[in-house]
Parts: C-alpha cells; sequence; structure tokens
C-alpha cells in the first residue's frame, strides 16, 4: 500500500474514533447567601437562549398568577397541533410536576398564553432575567410560543445564578408560597457528600445566518442549586457540542457539572 494512502486511512480512522467533545463555555458556582463566587470558569458573560431552563422562572410566574395551583393541578390534556417533538411523553395529560421533568414545551406556552405577553414581559423584567425580551422572532408575533426557545430571550450564565439566588432566597418580588411551589416541582437528586440539588436542563439550537437552526452545534445547560446543612450554592454551566452526538447537550451538562460539584464545593 502507498504510504501516503496508509497515512491518510490511519488519520480518517483515527478522528472517527475519537469523538468530539464538547465544549464548556462556563461553568459557575456562587454562594446563595453572599453571592461569593466559588468558581467560574469561561465564558459566563454572554447571553444566549435560555431553552428549557426557562421553566423555572415560568414556573414562579404561573403560580404567582393562579394558573398553577399546586404539583398535581391544573391537568392539562394534549392536543393536535401541539408541539409533540418530545415523544409520547409530550403526549399526555400533563401535571406542573411532569411539565418540569418531561420538558414540555405546550404546557409553558399554555402558561405564556394564560399570562400574555405584556405580563410575562413585566415578569421577566421583575425578575432581572436576562435581556427581558419576549418578542420572539422578528416580525412572526410569537413570543408568547417561543421567546426563550433560540429567540429574542437571552440570559448569560452569571445572569442565571442571580436569577437563581433571588429565587432560592425568596428575594424574588412575588409571593413566597408562588417560589416554594415552583422550587417544589424541580427535580432533585441526591449527589455525594451529603448535598441535594434541584435543577433544570435545557437545550436548543443557534441559528445560521440565514434564519435556519444549526442542528450540528447545539447548546446544553444545566442549571439550579444544592443544599447541604444550613448552606446553598446555585450554580450554571453551560455546553456547546461541535457536532450533534449523544446524549442530549443538555444531559451531559447536567452529569458532568453534579459529578464534579461535590469536589468544587470540598474546597470552599
Amino acid at each position: 500500500m502507498d504510504i501516503r494512502l496508509f497515512a491518510a486511512s490511519a488519520l480518517l480512522a483515527a478522528s472517527l474514533c475519537t469523538p468530539a467533545e464538547a465544549r464548556i463555555i462556563c461553568t459557575i458556582v456562587t454562594d446563595a447567601a453572599d453571592g461569593a463566587v466559588i468558581l467560574e470558569k469561561g465564558d459566563c458573560k454572554t447571553r444566549v437562549t435560555p431553552a428549557s431552563t426557562f421553566k423555572v422562572p415560568l414556573a414562579v410566574m404561573g403560580y404567582d398568577a393562579g394558573f398553577l395551583e399546586n404539583a398535581e393541578e391544573p391537568v392539562l390534556p394534549f392536543m393536535k397541533g401541539y408541539p409533540d417533538w418530545g415523544g409520547d411523553n409530550w403526549r399526555q395529560p400533563t401535571t406542573p410536576k411532569r411539565w418540569m421533568e418531561f420538558s414540555v414545551v405546550w404546557y409553558s406556552q399554555r402558561i405564556t398564553e394564560f399570562l400574555g405577553y405584556e405580563q410575562l414581559r413585566d415578569y421577566a423584567d421583575a425578575f432581572g432575567y436576562g435581556n427581558g425580551d419576549m418578542t420572539g422572532d422578528p416580525g412572526k408575533d410569537n413570543g408568547l410560543e417561543r421567546a426563550w426557545i433560540a429567540s429574542s430571550l437571552k440570559i448569560s450564565p452569571r445572569e442565571q445564578v442571580a436569577f437563581l439566588a433571588k429565587l432560592v432566597n425568596h428575594e424574588l418580588p412575588v409571593s413566597a408560597d408562588a417560589m416554594d411551589a415552583a422550587m417544589e416541582i424541580v427535580e432533585g437528586k441526591d449527589i455525594a457528600d451529603g448535598w441535594r440539588v434541584q435543577g433544570k436542563t435545557g437545550m436548543a439550537y443557534p441559528r445560521k445566518a440565514d434564519g435556519n437552526f444549526d442542528y450540528a452545534r447545539p447548546w446544553g445547560w444545566y442549571v439550579g442549586w444544592a443544599r447541604r446543612d444550613d448552606r446553598t450554592v446555585v450554580f450554571a454551566r453551560l455546553l456547546q457540542d461541535e457536532k450533534k452526538e449523544e446524549p442530549r447537550t443538555s444531559l451531559r451538562a447536567r452529569d458532568g457539572i453534579l459529578a464534579e460539584l461535590p469536589a468544587i464545593l470540598a474546597k470552599n
């Protein structure tokens, strides 16, 4: 075999065997009590779409406005024409808890529809949630449908943890009951060293110059808080893939920070 052909074949084989790693855009962890930065690594200032992490502030809005009642009410039916790219889990009657667990987009849309544009915008502004822009895609009047999904609403990792700190400290300009009810439905799990974590994933695709989605380079978020005894920290991790791969970007963002968090906190 020609040596150049052999070298090229070997290089191709190596490239196929080596998975592209997601780029960690930002990891940030702060103390909820005083805002002290425990770890900040990467670009934590640049705003991108919140994607499904927006369900956390939206839950607060929904409870405060009276649309959401508790973890199990209201139960809303799936209807033909609703977004169902999430598979069978999205085609079921859905409760607030199930909405959060399976990240059901159409349930979010029923909440935003109830709130209306002005109230949704006013809540986002009052929460200091990113740029607060709920207008949606330019010229399409679809803010209530998708402002938070690769559209007008954008937030940085720093702003994510600032919002979460206000939530866990009951400092948002809404009722304490609304904040407690929203936190109750956020998925939680125990990790090493006695920490209990609650958080939300989010994933969306950036836009190309022509307005189409870049399916090769999805963003993946995981944001939340961790508690142990009388200490609470808030955190955000943002990834972006260099190519589409499995498991989903948001799940790798979640699993990565959860694996690292105990060691990060042990040093501080």
